[in-house]
This record gives C-alpha cells, structure tokens and sequence, in this order.
C-alpha cells in the first residue's frame, strides 16, 4: 500500500500471527522492518522482492511472539535491533524475550522522541508503556504503527509481568489520542473487524477510549 509517499506491507508471520510490517522510502528504498515475528524466509522474500535496503529492525516491546525472527533477520540484513531501554533491560535481563526465542542481540536502545532516518523518511519513537514497561508505538508520516499498545476495536494486555492498565490508558490518552483524526492504525495483531484503522474510527469504537477514557471527561 503506498500512502503519503510511504511504502507499507503488511504480514502476519510467526506461530502468533504476529502482523510484521516492511515500511519503506519509496525514492532510495530504505527501510525499517517493525515487528519480526516469525516467518523469517517470508519476510526476507518481500524485501528481496521490493528490492529493500532495511536499516533497522523495530521492535516495539519485548515479548517473545514480536522477536521470533529478529536475531536471523539482524544477521542476513545486516539492520540494527531497536528496542525502548526499559524493555531491553526488563526483558534481556535473562537473556530471553519468552520461551522458544532467544532475546536478540539489542543496537540501538530507544527513548521517547528519539528519530530514526531512512531515506527521506523518519520514524519518531512514541513511548508508550502500559503493555509492558518500554511498550513503544512509531509514527512514520501519518502512519502510526501501534504494536499490542492499540488494536483495532481494543488495546494490549496488561495482566503479563511489567504490564499496568493504568499506565496504558494514560499512554493511548497521553501519546495517542492528540494526533490527528486521520493518522493510520497499524496494529500488531489482527484481532479487529478490519486489519487496519485510522484513530477517528478508533476514537469512535474502541471501548478503551469510548468506556475508559471519554466517560472521564
């Protein structure tokens, strides 16, 4: 899909159905890959097929079913591993993003604000924990890759060890809710009625907006 002068493909990989996205420049090919979720032969199909030169591998929290494929992905790319640093200590601690997947090898730790160039286009780090303690969501443009932070129709648990209900309404209020109506959802797991959105429509139907946030208003 190409909006906005952005490339945006969109899989679902891994055991999880992770949605992994391949986001790219479309006049130097530079690219982020968000969310290496399993699949990795797949993914490196699509990039040799859109003939990518990816930078960074993205990772927007630290939980296994987001990483099965980030330490394959970092050596036959040769792209650096991003991870906010509070999910890079929380979860590397051990060595192991989960069971079944070692915890990859982190390059770049992320803070909030922090832009990550590729090409002609940036990704700006939007830190927002709740999910887990560096949950992160980045904005490319008017794309807004969200991760387990929001979904379509609903948003990520907090019931998992780091994660707070309190702090991911404050995130989705805080970091999401002030941009524009018209910025593009591109959520990590396709669990609504559509496998993308936009924050107007989210703004009207997800009940962690309409029953948690806007009932405070």
């Amino acid at each position: 899909m190409s909006l906005d002068k952005v490339l945006v493909t969109q899989m679902l990989v891994g055991p999880d159905r992770v949605f992994s996205y391949l986001v790219s420049c479309p006049a130097s090919r530079a690219a982020v890959l968000i969310d290496p979720g399993g699949d990795p032969e797949k993914i490196l199909d699509a990039v040799s097929l859109k003939r990518l030169d990816v930078r960074y591998i993205l990772c927007t929290h630290g939980h296994a079913d987001h990483l099965y494929a980030a330490a394959a992905l970092r050596e036959e790319l040769g792209a650096m591993v991003c991870m906010h640093e509070a999910d890079a200590a929380f979860f590397g601690k051990e060595g192991s993003g989960g069971a079944g997947s070692p915890f990859p090898h982190i390059d770049v730790r992320l803070k909030e604000g922090l832009i990550l160039s590729f090409g002609r286009r940036d990704a700006l780090v939007i830190h927002t924990p709740g999910h887990t303690p560096g949950s992160v969501c980045f904005l490319v443009g008017r794309h807004l890759f969200t991760g387990d932070t929001l979904f379509v129709g609903a948003a990520g648990r907090t019931d998992l060890a780091g994660g707070s209900l309190d702090e991911l309404l404050d995130s989705i209020r805080e970091k999401l809710l002030p941009l524009s109506d018209d910025t593009i959802v591109w959520p990590g797991h396709n669990y609504g009625e559509t496998p993308v959105s936009t924050l107007a429509r989210e703004r009207r139907e997800n009940i962690y907006i309409t029953d948690f946030l806007m009932e405070d208003e």
